[in-house]
């Protein structure tokens, strides 16, 4: 029971549960349902491989987990790198064998976005800048995937680009939060680059203008009044008080609640978009 519980740590499910959600909704705001199973498989298949990724991002950032994060199962030795590199592997296959109910398209995209989690924890963690666009890609091809699972994909498109920008900030925020270990591992992140400064400008601009996409789909009538009730106060202030907060202070301990912060606020991101169709 205790090994199980540590696999459950590695894989990081409440993540992948809000992934899984993501799929669901990209498919719900899409054009009609015509399967609830290939939805539900397309659910499943992207919960699978943002587990993989995980744990493949717990296996390469063993040293820097060591720093930054020496409460993970890798670093305090409750489980061996070998068990973690072949846990991951076997849920990237169950992911991508799921991603063939999905079809077409759907297969591309479960097979990107475990590549690109494979590059982004092995390699591009560490580059300047293309590591946070490597994972905010894969987060806004959640939504894309779930309007795959449907008989139009388009209005997906729209929560993608949001999930795009604010997991870009997001990463950027966390790069900051995480300096110390990164500069140890020879990063070269955005706050290594270019100091802390520099990247909480970044971090506000990205959130400013999240903040102003998030009212076109109202204006253009893409989603209706329920969504800008739900996505202003859940979405918008919470991002206000995200630039104010990093702002006022900008240690480990407060980037990290405001990271945890931000994870929760992706629920409430999920809840506009969906309250938008009705």
């Amino acid at each position: 029971m205790r090994k199980i519980l540590v696999f459950f740590k590695v894989a990081r499910p409440q993540n992948d549960l809000i992934v899984a959600l993501s799929v669901l909704v990209g498919a719900t705001v899409s054009g009609e349902i015509e399967t609830w199973v290939k939805v539900l498989l397309a659910c499943a298949s992207a919960f699978f491989i943002s587990a993989g990724g995980n744990s493949i991002n717990d296996f390469f950032d063993l040293e820097i987990d060591r720093i930054n994060k020496p409460y993970r199962p890798l670093p305090k030795g409750e489980i061996s790198r070998s068990s973690v590199l072949l846990f991951s592997i076997s849920l990237f296959l169950l992911g991508m064998t799921l991603s063939v109910w999905v079809g077409g398209f759907g297969i591309l995209i479960a097979l990107s976005a475990s590549g690109l989690l494979i590059v982004y924890s092995s390699f591009l963690k560490k580059r300047f800048i293309w590591g946070n666009l490597a994972v905010s890609s894969v987060c806004a091809l959640a939504f894309v995937y779930g309007g795959l699972a449907t008989n139009d994909f388009r209005l997906s498109l729209v929560p993608a680009a949001f999930a795009l920008v604010f997991h870009l900030g997001r990463e950027i925020l966390k790069d900051i939060e995480d300096l110390k270990g990164d500069s140890f591992s020879g990063a070269s992140t955005v706050p290594i680059q270019l100091g802390v400064n520099f990247s909480l400008w970044l971090c506000t601009s990205v959130f400013g203008f999240l903040m102003v996409l998030t009212l076109f789909p109202y204006i253009f009538e893409i989603f209706s009044l329920p969504y800008l009730f739900v996505v202003i106060p859940g979405v918008d202030l919470v991002l206000a008080y995200i630039i104010w907060s990093m702002w006022r202070d900008h240690s480990r301990s407060n980037l990290h609640r405001l990271s945890n912060i931000l994870k929760l606020d992706m629920l409430l991101g999920l809840a506009a978009i969906y309250a938008g169709k009705f």
